[in-house]
This record gives C-alpha cells, structure tokens and sequence, in this order.
C-alpha cells in the first residue's frame, strides 16, 4: 500500500522503484536466466557473461546495478562462501586416495612454483611482502573447468588425468591457509612473530575442530535423519554458516571457514540426492550472483586507461603460465610421465577460477590487493578460463587411458551368483497404457535369462491405514497387479506380483527390489516438468540413486518383439562403462538382432587414435565373452549429441547410459546429451543406470562452474 501510496502522489515511478530491493534481484535473475543462454549461443563462457553483464549494468555502463546495495551485498557473500563451500565439497576424496603420494608430488610443485613466482612479481611492483604473498597465492590453486572434455574423451582414468585431479585437494587447501594467515596480519595491524605464531594455533585448532567435529556431527546426523532430505539439506546449510561465524570469531576470513565445512561434510554426504540439491541450488543463484558482482566492480575507465593496468594483467598472465608449465615440466622429470601426459596437466592447472577469484575478492576488500589487482585477476580469469580448457581439447585427444580394468560380470549374473538364485526382474506398475510394453520387454528379458518378473505396485500410506484414499489405492493396486500376472503368464514368464504400502513410490521400489534380492528393475520413462521435479527429481531419480541393482528406465514406442537394431552409444573406453552392452546383449539374443556400439571422438582425431580406440574398444568388448558379437563404429564429430542422433536414425533401440549431471536444473540425474537425445530421438529409449555403489565419484568443482552456463 505504501508503494501504490507514493504512486498516487505522482513521486517518480523510478525513485519509488529504485528504493526497492525486489528490483535488484528481479534483474538478477533475468540475468541468470538470459545472458548464459545468449553467451552459449555466440560459443562463449557462460560465466564471461555474466561478469559483462555486471560490467555492462554497473557504474562504468548503464549504472541499474550498484555493489553496495545491501541486497547485492547480501546475495555475493553467500555467493562467495558457497563457491568456497562448494570447493571443498566436491573435493574429489576417491580420486586422491589413488594416487596420493603423486598427487602430494604434483601439488608441491604446481603450488610452489606459482607462488614464488607471484612473490616476486608482487614485489617487482613494489607491493609489500604481505600483499606479494597474497598475489603469490592467487597463482597456485586451479579449476578443472576441462574436466568434461577429458571425461568426453574417456581418458579420466589416464594417471597423469588422475593424479592433476587428486592434487587439487592440496592447492585449494593451501591457498585459503595463505589467504587467512594474509588477511588475519593485515588486520592485526603490525606484524610480528608472537602473533603469526597465535594466529597459526587458533587456526589450526579451528580447523581440526570444523574438519572432525562436522564430520562427525554430519555422520550421525544423517544416520538418525532417515529419509528426511529437507533436514539433511538444512543441516549442511547450517553447517556452512556456523562455520563461517567460527572463521570471524578467532579473525579468519569467513570464507576459510566455508571450504573446511565442505571439506568436514564431503564423506557425511556423499554423492546423494543431499549434494545434488545444494551444489544446484548454489550453482543457479548465489554463486551467478557473485560473478555478477565481480562485473560491478570493474571500472572500465580505470582498466582502459591505465598503463599499469595492462602492464600487471600482461606480467599476471605471462607469470601464471611459465610457472604452471615449469612445474608440469619437473613433474615430467620426477615421473617420466609422456609429453602429451605432460601438456595435458599444465592445460587443466591453467584455469584460475574458483579459489582465485574468491580470494581476490576478500583480499580487495580487505585492502591487500589494489583495484589494479582486482581488474588483472579478473581478465586473467577470462583469459584462462578459455584458454586452458580449448588447449586441453586439443592436446587430450587419444591420450590413453589405464589398462582395461576386469570387466564386470554378465548383468544376468552379477546378483543371481551371489545368491543362487532365479534373475529376477522387479517391475513397477502405475500407468495401465504403458504396461502392455513394459511388461513385453520384462518377459524377454527374464525368459532370456531364465528367470522371473515380479510386478509391483506401490499404495501410498495415509496417517490411518483404514483411510478411504488408501483403500482406493490398494483397489487400484490390485487391479493393475492382476493385469500385470495375465500379462506376464500369456508371454510364458512366472509372475510373482508384489502389493507394497510406502510412503513414497521411489523409496518404495527401491525398498521392495531388495527385499526381493532383484537383479534388475525395468521402469517406464518419467515426465521431468514441473517446479517440483526441476528441485527435486521424480522417482525414477529418487531409484536411480538409492536403488542397489541396475535400472532400465524405457520409453518404447512399439513392442519389444520388433527390435532387430540396437545402437548403444559409449563415451569413456573404459570396462565399467559397457554394461549396457551386456544389457542390449540379452535383447537381441531373445529378437535375433544386430548390435552396434558407437564411440564419438573429438573431429580433429588422427586416423591412427581413431584406429586406436577402434581396437581398444574392440578389445574391451571381446572380454564380455559376447555371443552375439557387436559392431564396432567410431565416428569423428564435434558434437557427441548430434552424432548420435545421426546415428540413430537406422536403429529401432537406442541403450543410453545413464550419466549424472547433478548441477542441470533440467535433468538433476541425466547429463546434458543424454537429456537433448531423450528429447529429439524418435526410436525407443532405454536409460541404464548402476548402483551408486558402482560408480566413481568423478564430479568436481568444474562441473559448479560450468554448469552456471547452463543453469537456465
């Protein structure tokens, strides 16, 4: 009423607006929603819009956006303690543990180097000795912003790959150690050795307390929490900010307190739907806004003009890449790595993203680092955002990856061995026009492996179990059960349905498949719309996470019995990654048809790597003791999604994988190409996902960052 009141009065409507935090936000948000899509559209970083579009709508542009307004202000903090926290909870653990000690050798190095050359150059330029080893410390961290190039040429697994990947646990750690120590000597004023030598006690005492204490608390925490994921979600987010207050209580920067609480909660949260929801929730608001913001407060007269200013940005950048390529090359002198193993490590060391930008901002704020600074790091950040990955996707291609790891046993053996018993197939029952098919493709799998399907229906609990809805649920039940066993009888397969009350379906099928000891859960493909399922998945998500065997989602569009052609598209030529293969191995032994498994490599692949990767592939496959041999294809293309959809216009069955992109608001459990080939493929569809017990923990901080480009 106020706002209408000052209306009436005739106070300009821009004043009356202006004096509105809703505003501010509102063109955030149109920002985070519009320039990412329009930046991918000209082949340009996402996150480079958005820090033109704070250049373009701040001070030195149009001036709508201003970064003291305390709602601005509000929104890149969290923006900023979350990129820290986010740092530290996609620490990948798995990855370190392989290959530690050369992880430790590599991180000494790639950390070292940086630093003494920052050092140097900061006090070439007349910096004093505590803002020197601040710039030092902006050189040494990294953001793997490449790592879905490498993960899209299948070369993750390559120890040099491995090993760049583990050491980033080292040289984030490092540079928010030198960040608080820097800041916390700036902020006592003089500097002297009794107080480095107190500061150094509270902060290691803090840290062991945030590291164990959280790890703990956070352990059981979720063993007492069940399947409450609304709590589990606000007890990392509580996590976070306690441990934010704790880092400015004992006069660290907050944000030191943000990478350790990620760090303490990594192993309590684990790759779940927990993590999904709040690296998405970060990853399409407040860390955008942050960048945003970074955009604000370049003074674009200032970078222009000033001489000195180009003349820091040109040394910064010249200075960050001999001494990341120094240290690649003593790393291949210690290690005998190859030269293209080699190259391949300094391109994904070269991205300054994360770390570097939240320091740089503390530090300008604090008054360590000049606007000089501010405005190098920044165009240093673009600069190598870009760089770093285009080398990478160059230098990468037909690196080879570890030897073949064993391959996994035949899907139609992998459960029943362990419990000598018939393969059986569990299959959820909820919608009556989809049954027919989805049954049809049960019994020929489970005639194939001489085993049995079990169709299940899920009646919702209500707080009385005489309810009426509940009644009407069990009726509905029922008869879907009975249709499934005429079904499933007249296809010449036993039938032994299963009536389950839960209170939810996903957590229900997941529940009932290992009561049943399944060996495979067959589902029909969900409807992704809607607020609710954008936030927080559908079933299918919520059984592809919890569920302890494989998952066959399909989307058929004629009957099972007509499929002769099957294409099952593979992206990483690794053993682990072909049980799909097996998978459409058991369909086309029940329809006699043909197979081929297609492998997309970078365009510009010599024909000797595509060679390569042909017999490797081959080599790979034959292992699977297939009786049904499969053809073997690789095709050059520079778009993985389109190839396949090139593909698969010759086939009546396409076998995706199924491949987390746990940041894309649109398909929080498929990735990216395995969303645009669910949307544009005409044939039928099966998506098989593995047990998450199965599958490697290879998402990182890259995947935070760029996915801010697609977080639409």
């Amino acid at each position: 009423m106020e706002l209408i009141s000052q209306v009436l009065v005739l106070e300009p409507t821009s004043q009356v607006l202006g004096k509105e935090p809703i505003v501010p936000f509102a063109i955030l948000l149109a920002i985070i929603l519009v320039i990412p899509i329009i930046f991918e559209r000209l082949r340009l970083s996402g996150l480079v819009g958005l820090v033109f579009s704070g250049l373009v709508l701040g001070p030195s542009g149009w001036n709508l956006l201003q970064s003291d307004s305390p709602i601005i202000n509000l929104l890149s903090d969290i923006g900023l303690i979350y990129l820290l926290f986010v740092a530290g909870l996609e620490v990948n653990l798995e990855q370190f543990r392989r290959r530690k000690s050369r992880a430790f050798g590599f991180a000494s190095l790639t950390f070292s180097i940086p630093l003494v050359m920052g050092i140097l150059l900061g006090l070439i330029l007349g910096y004093g000795w505590n803002t020197s080893i601040l710039i030092g410390s902006l050189f040494t961290s990294y953001t793997l912003l490449a790592y879905p190039i490498i993960s899209r040429l299948g070369v993750v697994n390559n120890e040099a790959v491995t090993v760049i990947i583990g050491a980033t646990i080292f040289t984030n750690i490092g540079a928010v150690l030198i960040l608080a120590v820097c800041v916390a000597v700036a902020h006592a004023g003089v500097f002297s050795f009794a107080k480095l030598l107190t500061l150094s006690g509270w902060l290691t005492i803090y840290s062991v307390a945030v590291v164990t204490g959280f790890d703990w608390a956070g352990k059981e925490f979720f063993k007492r929490s069940g399947d409450d994921e609304g709590n589990k979600f606000l007890f990392v987010l509580l996590s976070v900010f306690l441990a934010a207050m704790g880092a400015q209580l004992i006069g660290v920067e907050k944000i030191v307190g943000a990478f350790l609480a990620g760090l303490a909660v990594n192993e309590a949260v684990g790759e779940g739907p927990v993590k999904e929801k709040v690296v998405f929730i970060g990853s399409v608001l407040f860390i955008p806004i942050f960048f945003v913001d970074l955009g604000l407060l370049i003074d674009l007269p200032t970078f222009v003009n000033n001489l000195n200013t180009l003349k820091l940005t040109l040394l910064i950048v010249v200075g960050l890449i001999v001494s990341k390529l120094i240290a690649a090359l003593l790393t291949k002198l210690v290690y005998h790595y190859k030269w293209q193993e080699i190259l391949t490590m300094w391109s994904l060391s070269l991205p300054q993203v994360g770390t570097t930008l939240a320091a740089t901002l503390v530090g300008y704020r604090t008054g360590l680092l000049s606007l000089e600074v501010l405005h190098s790091v920044i165009a240093v950040m673009l600069i190598t955002s870009t760089l770093g990955p285009l080398m990478t996707s160059r230098i990468a291609v037909g690196l080879n990856s570890l030897p073949a790891e064993d391959p996994v046993p035949p899907l139609s053996e992998e459960n029943a061995s362990e419990t000598n018993s018939a393969f059986t197939i569990v299959v959820p029952v909820y919608n009556p026009q989809t049954q027919q098919y989805l049954i049809e493709m049960a019994a020929l799998l489970a005639r194939q492996s001489q085993g049995k399907i079990i169709p299940l229906a899920i009646a919702t609990a209500a707080a009385q179990m005489d309810a009426p809805q509940l009644e009407a649920s069990l009726q509905r039940s029922e008869w879907l059960l009975n249709k499934a066993t005429t079904q499933s009888r007249a296809l010449g397969v036993a039938a032994e349905p299963v009536l389950r009350i839960d209170d939810a379906f996903a957590q229900g099928i997941s529940r009932a498949a290992r009561e049943q000891e399944a060996n495979l859960i067959v589902m029909g493909w969900g409807k992704r719309t809607g607020l609710r399922a954008r936030l927080f998945g559908n079933v299918i998500d919520g059984v592809l996470w919890a569920s302890h065997c494989p998952v066959a989602v399909t989307r058929l569009v004629e009957s099972p019995k007509k499929i002769q052609r099957i294409l099952v598209p593979i992206e990483n030529l690794t053993a682990s990654t072909l049980q799909p293969v097996q998978f459409a191995q058991i369909l086309a032994e029940a329809n006699q048809s043909h197979i081929t498994v297609l492998n997309v490599c970078d365009r510009r692949t010599s024909s000797s790597k595509i060679a390569w990767r042909r017999s490797h592939l081959s080599l790979l496959v034959s292992k699977l003791a297939l009786t049904n041999v499969p053809e073997i294809q690789i095709m050059a293309h520079e778009n993985v999604a389109q190839a396949i959809l090139q593909a698969a216009r010759l086939y009546d069955l396409v076998v995706l994988p199924f491949i987390r992109n746990r940041t894309s608001p649109g398909g929080l459990a498929i990735s990216d190409v395995t969303t645009q080939l669910a949307r544009q493929l005409t044939c039928s569809i099966i998506m098989l996902g593995e047990p998450q017990r199965t599958q490697t923990t290879n998402l990182i901080m890259s995947t935070t960052i760029s996915s801010i480009t697609s977080a639409v």
